[in-house]
């Protein structure tokens, strides 16, 4: 399959279509873009549909990406379009002994005993050192999940706004057990597909990083750039989602707001355009310096848009 990939560096944009995007959805996509066409790269849309998708969704997120003035380079990746390019990076994997099947559910791992200072949820390790008989057993209960062979506890990842971020990195899943490849591997998988050297995306992801790049280096992949930028938080400091009311494009064109005003809104919270001034992204560009992004969460409530 062609991915789109170019001889240039590239940044992307990976929703997930499972409906409308909400506003830090959008100021996520908005950086992302000046990140990308301000370095002189290419910028990509993947969707990863590889959880619950809602119907037409993807339809719309990019009608809302395109009304807020954004561009990107084709194709549209989606990921349930690439299941054999993944199997193939896991059987590949599988054949080096770089893989393990395990069979605990979440409840099992999470009241496991784990090893000192370990943060709750790190995989324990309890199916890595299993015999064949042992496997054989459990598989007539329950399918196994495929996990990596971690041969590391920790790793680090550069990020322009957060600066070396260092995390704990154990045997985490790169196939469910229903088949399903996991979010850590497409992504990994993709990203070097299409040649993808940045990666900008919401703060609430930085933890994941270390695992991401790690697998990387392990496939032989040049770690990205990356820039996990500031959440946007409703007025209990809780991260904005829909059942926050009038978040997305079509509840604010109902309510008299239009794209244009809510990209001046975003920009006004990035710290590139004035109170009240009407902003393009083009300005918005020869305005953008990374280092001078606000550090923390954006507050949205219901005056941002009287």
């Amino acid at each position: 399959m062609d991915l789109g990939g170019t001889a240039m560096p590239a940044g992307r944009y990976a929703p997930s279509p499972s409906g409308d995007l909400h506003v830090g959805n959008l100021r996520t996509a908005v950086l992302a873009w000046l990140f990308a066409r301000t370095t002189d790269r290419a910028f990509f849309i993947r969707m990863e549909d590889l959880d619950r998708t809602a119907v037409g969704s993807d339809r719309g997120q990019l009608a809302d990406l395109a009304a807020l003035g954004l561009d990107w380079d084709p194709p549209v990746i989606y990921q349930s379009h690439r299941l054999a390019s993944y199997r193939s990076v896991i059987d590949g994997l599988r054949d080096q002994g770089r893989t393990f099947e395990c069979f605990c559910t979440r409840r099992e791992i999470l009241e496991a005993p784990s090893a000192p200072h370990a943060p709750q949820g790190a995989y324990p390790g309890t199916c890595r050192d299993l015999t064949e008989a042992e496997r054989a057993d459990r598989r007539r209960s329950r399918p196994p999940a495929i996990r990596i062979r971690a041969d590391v506890d920790h790793f680090t990842v550069d990020d322009i706004l957060h600066g070396p971020y260092t995390a704990m990195v154990d045997d985490f899943v790169i196939q469910r057990n229903d088949g399903t490849p996991a979010y850590n591997l497409a992504v990994v998988v993709d990203d070097a597909a299409q040649g993808v050297d940045q990666v900008v995306r919401g703060g609430d992801l930085l933890s994941s990083a270390p695992r991401q790049a790690y697998l990387a280096a392990l496939l032989g992949h040049r770690q990205p750039t990356y820039a996990h930028v500031p959440m946007v938080l409703n007025d209990n400091r809780i991260r904005l989602s829909k059942r926050d009311g009038a978040v997305t494009l079509t509840d604010l064109a109902e309510n008299g707001v239009s794209a244009a005003q809510v990209l001046s809104h975003i920009a006004q919270s990035l710290w590139l355009a004035e109170d009240g001034e009407s902003v393009d992204l083009a300005a918005l560009a020869e305005r953008f310096q990374p280092d001078a992004l606000p550090k923390e969460p954006w507050i949205l409530t219901d005056a941002e848009w009287r």
